[in-house]
């Protein structure tokens, strides 16, 4: 088999543009639904054409990507990234959730463990004294 086919199933091409680290979890990706095809949830099977957009979502990162060229074969980190051309919106978006992230909007943020004295305010404030 060729390095670059015209065919290759999305979860080996997923794993070769290095979107996972394995094909088991690329797999368990699309499985769960955070793979999408041309908007539709699709099976690891599924065999991706060049030009197609695909939504791929890991962790807090929600990526579009359109397919560029096909790869059955892993390789290095700049030789994966020209098998794919992330859109500008996406990118964008991805930029504004981590500055988000980074600030502290999205969660709670703590200094760790309250102090004895925290924590004696805790339990009046919850006990309603």
């Amino acid at each position: 088999m060729s390095e670059r086919d015209d065919k290759a199933r999305l979860d080996k091409w997923l794993w070769a543009a290095r979107f996972f680290k394995t094909r088991a979890l690329a797999k368990a990706a699309i499985e769960g639904g955070k793979v999408h095809c041309r908007g539709e949830r699709c099976k690891p099977s599924k065999e991706p054409r060049v030009g197609d957009e695909l939504l791929i979502r890991s962790g807090f990162d929600e990526r579009t990507v359109i397919v560029r060229v096909l790869s059955m074969v892993r390789r290095g980190a700049p030789e994966a990234q020209q098998l794919y051309e992330e859109t500008a919106d996406s990118i964008a978006r991805r930029e504004a959730a981590a500055a988000l992230r980074k600030a502290g909007a999205l969660g709670v943020q703590s200094d760790g463990r309250p102090t004895k004295k925290q924590r004696r305010q805790i339990h009046q404030f919850r006990d309603g004294q």
